[in-house]
């Protein structure tokens, strides 16, 4: 395996990881990587519970960020690699088949009721922050996500839910709303965001939470 020529034609050599400038090539994943999960509680700065944005605004969480593609965050959530064939990628960016795990405690701190909506998209791949995500109308022709995401939450009526939705996104893509939530004032109310990251997946992808316009 280290030595025949068992596999080809080989990929592009990936770009080192110390370059900043110029093209950027990632290679493809041929290695063992470190862990299996990501899991996180997604709150305010000092608090146990997340702040739903204003009406017509909203905020995002990264998904399989990157390195070069962190989306301003600088958060690169791409799994390291202990073994790896010489000319294939340094990270195992993608991270397919790692189990998401996000839980998010919603509350509405205002004092007026919120609609609020949960989604994913798959905003350009960019490091920058200014300007915030980017998406391109119409989409790209690309296919950069196709899986099954699940959520699990109360209703409306206090009832515990479990939605599961296979998403299909392009690249640049904007998600329409997986769940909908109309918050009283004062209201808390817990998501839990569940996933695998699928193969032939193209990151990153953004967890998004939205307040609509009354």
């Amino acid at each position: 395996l280290n030595t025949a020529d068992v596999s080809g034609p080989r990929d592009k050599t990936p770009t080192p990881l110390e370059q900043t400038q110029g093209s950027l090539i990632y290679g493809r994943v041929a290695g063992v990587a470190v862990g299996s999960q990501w899991n996180g509680r997604i709150v305010d700065q000092g608090r146990d519970f997340l702040t739903v944005p204003e009406p017509g605004t909203g905020f995002s969480y990264g998904l399989a960020t990157l390195h070069r593609g962190t989306l301003g965050t600088t958060q690169n959530q791409s799994a390291k690699l202990i073994r790896r064939y010489p000319d294939t990628a340094y990270e195992a960016h993608g991270n397919y088949a790692i189990q998401y795990s996000l839980t998010m405690p919603l509350e509405n701190t205002s004092n007026e009721a919120r609609t609020v909506v949960v989604t994913v998209e798959t905003p350009l791949r960019r490091e920058a922050k200014d300007q915030g995500l980017r998406f391109l109308q119409p989409p790209g022709p690309q296919m950069n996500f196709r899986g099954t995401v699940r959520l699990r939450y109360n209703d409306d009526r206090g009832l515990p839910q479990t939605t599961f939705v296979h998403l299909v996104q392009r690249r640049g893509q904007q998600g329409d709303p997986l769940i909908t939530l109309q918050m009283k004032p004062q209201e808390r109310r817990f998501v839990q965001f569940d996933f695998l990251y699928p193969p032939d997946a193209t990151p990153p992808q953004v967890l998004t939470v939205k307040t609509l316009q009354q």
